[in-house]
């Protein structure tokens, strides 16, 4: 991929690709959804995919053109609008790292996780044990050797009618990487992961980056509250994480599904859910573009995530806590900083960096060595690895030093548990909360340790 390839991933996204189908709804019925309200969807025309009793939620799908006239005239309801199919994901720089990853070959080429101290972390004991994340997100490769014995397939699911959790499209699949960031094993294998004995649970809203907003409030709320979609058995998640993300002008007609999807991400913190979400790609400064939101980021109480990443690291850059080029930011958004990885390096010259196995070294272009190196899905059975910066990368890393922080406090609260997440964070930029870098760079070793 060149340069000017990768740099229209800051192209600002302020258009949706449009309504998926006329006929998907996003429903809220006040309070707790109803056996009336059912019954109000079947007499209205439409057909109800699924509702959550707790969050009054639910979607359904019509061919009738009149579904919504009719449930309006029959009452019983908030709100309802048609559903919209976005492009949460913007392109991603990607470069693969296509040798052999026997005997973490790949550790060494691993900055983010040295950059917030997440070895001190496990030296302390601190990995994520017993601490359950859901990955919202599009597909994830649950064979890959560096995340196959941390994905509960038992319990992962996927809202994307025809496709199972574990697909998606290309060769790079998101999810995979997003998954790696935060749990990959910590096995002799490739890469490690920031809480390397997290459980990950696969939530498929996307597939190819594009998703409706009816597939990622389900998501929330079956991460959240598995047992009202018919999975008893499993537990929810302590923490979710939504690499995704798109914007909106408030007046816009997407204006009506951003009440239900900030009142999804309210419900699973009602249930003690953490919800993290990455900041968004567009340079935008959110504290003060009034007419304009970026969501899930500014949804309801969930965390949002900026990025960070160095320019020539592998020339011997340590700026990690740099921001990076492409990150939103704003004063009363950005919860905390993580690293997200950088593409502004003005050079195109070859870099050579060692690897801790065979066959020794890697050769790419310098810049790439600045992106974020984790899980991808590849092109063969045994998976594969990819450098990649975003937000979308940044997001994953807080959201594994807060699993830290639950897996070494299991009863800890959610309020109690962002509160330690913040007063861990190092205080980069101005003294004290600022508008890129919120409370702080999250630093594993101390949220695990103070």
């Amino acid at each position: 991929m060149s340069k000017r390839a990768v740099l229209m991933m800051v192209c600002l996204l302020l258009l949706a690709a449009g309504a998926a189908s006329a006929e998907q709804y996003v429903l809220s019925a006040p309070g707790k959804w109803k056996a009336s309200n059912s019954a109000a969807v079947a007499a209205a025309g439409g057909t109800l995919v699924w509702s959550h009793g707790g969050s009054g939620l639910g979607v359904a799908t019509s061919s009738n053109p009149n579904f919504l006239a009719n449930l309006q005239a029959a009452g019983g309801f908030q709100s309802a609008a048609a559903d919209m199919m976005v492009e949460w994901q913007m392109p991603t720089p990607v470069e693969e790292a296509s040798v052999d990853p026997s005997d973490d070959t790949f550790a060494s080429l691993q900055w983010a996780p040295g950059a917030i101290d997440a070895p001190g972390a496990w030296a302390a004991g601190c990995t994520g044990a017993g601490v359950r994340v859901a990955v919202i997100d599009g597909g994830i490769y649950n064979a890959h050797p560096d995340l196959d014995a941390n994905v509960d397939t038992a319990c992962s699911a996927s809202f994307v009618p025809g496709q199972p959790y574990n697909n998606d499209t290309g060769t790079f699949w998101h999810g995979t990487h997003v998954a790696g960031i935060i749990a990959a094993e910590d096995n002799t294998i490739g890469v490690v992961g920031i809480a390397p004995d997290a459980t990950i649970i696969g939530v498929k809203a996307l597939h190819g980056g594009s998703g409706s907003f009816g597939a990622v409030i389900g998501a929330i709320l079956y991460a959240a509250d598995p047992a009202a979609f018919g999975a008893g058995s499993c537990a929810r998640a302590d923490i979710i994480n939504m690499s995704l993300g798109a914007a909106f002008f408030k007046a816009g007609g997407a204006g009506p599904l951003l009440g239900p999807l900030a009142h999804a991400v309210n419900y699973a913190a009602s249930k003690g859910v953490l919800v993290v979400s990455a900041a968004g790609n567009n340079g935008l400064d959110l504290g003060q573009a009034s007419s304009i939101t970026v969501v899930p980021a500014e949804s309801g109480s969930g965390l949002a995530v900026s990025a960070t990443g160095p320019v020539a690291w592998a020339y011997g850059a340590t700026n990690f806590s740099r921001p990076a080029s492409y990150s939103n930011y704003g004063e009363g958004t950005i919860s905390v900083a993580a690293p997200g990885g950088d593409f502004v390096y003005p050079g195109s010259e070859d870099c050579t960096m060692p690897l801790n196995g065979p066959p020794g070294t890697i050769t790419r272009p310098c810049w790439v060595f600045d992106l974020v190196l984790s899980t991808s899905r590849g092109t063969t059975a045994a998976g594969g690895y990819s450098w990649a910066a975003g937000t979308s990368m940044a997001s994953p890393a807080a959201a594994a030093v807060a699993a830290l922080i639950k897996g070494a406090t299991p009863g800890i609260s959610l309020g109690a548990l962002k509160t330690a997440l913040f007063q861990s964070a190092d205080d980069e930029g101005p003294i004290g909360h600022d508008e890129f870098y919120g409370h702080g760079f999250v630093n594993a070793f101390r949220a695990c340790t103070e």
